[in-house]
């Protein structure tokens, strides 16, 4: 399989008073074509400070990132803003709707950066993938918790992206809704896309092909 996005040797470090603190502590990660990855570990050990490295959202202190064996570095903001428009799609725990906007809307938003125009039949497309076609025209108060993420999912797609890098994507759900998430995500990562899960769901992490295990900063398995 082709390699997506290549951590090599990644550490992140902050300052915090007179003390360094390591998030990330020599990480080596390869996320292919069609990888189904689970990044497990306590709080504080470093898995969402890994997936913002990896989705080109934060910087390594230390070590290389390689998008499509480009070192990102190298490029500037802009070239890592053409990098997460075109490449990764990102869900959040928090979901991240905006309240004023409709469903199709929302699902739309990440065009207006990408300088893209919206298309409402890829949208109703994207919306139908998703189970949520007939609440299109609907604001996210009117949802659910679970039909809240799977707008999130919907709208992660827009940009057709290679990979999604998913932040608890079920941690706000109860049973129910987050078995539907992840049977949504295997069916997405069946046509191809290289799915990245940050997770504490046992379960979940059993489902993944994957798994690395960080603790404070370190892969440990």
């Amino acid at each position: 399989m082709n390699s997506l996005i290549a951590l090599e040797n990644v550490s992140k470090l902050y300052r915090r008073g007179s003390e360094e603190v390591h998030a990330l502590d020599g990480v080596t990660l390869d996320i292919a074509e069609g990888d189904l990855i689970a990044i497990c570990g306590p709080s504080g050990s470093g898995k969402t400070t890994l997936l913002n490295i990896a989705g080109c959202m934060d910087h390594a202190s230390k070590g290389l990132v390689r998008i499509r064996g480009e070192e990102v570095e190298r490029g500037g903001e802009r070239r890592l803003a053409e990098i997460r428009q075109s490449l990764i799609g990102f869900v959040f725990q928090q979901f991240f709707l905006i309240p004023t906007l409709t469903v199709e809307e929302n699902v739309e938003l990440p065009l207006l950066f990408s300088h893209r125009k919206a298309e409402r039949a890829r949208t109703a497309e994207l919306l139908e993938s998703v189970g949520l076609g007939h609440r299109r025209r609907h604001r996210p108060g009117q949802l659910s918790g679970g039909e809240m993420q799977r707008v999130a999912v919907a709208r992660s797609l827009i940009n057709e992206p290679k990979v999604i890098l998913a932040d608890e994507p079920t941690g706000n759900l109860d049973s129910r809704n987050s078995k539907a998430v992840v049977e949504l995500f295997e069916a997405l990562n069946s046509k191809g896309i290289a799915i990245v899960l940050v997770t504490h769901n046992a379960d979940l992490a059993a489902r993944c092909r994957k798994v690395v295990h960080l603790e404070d900063g370190k892969v440990v398995g």
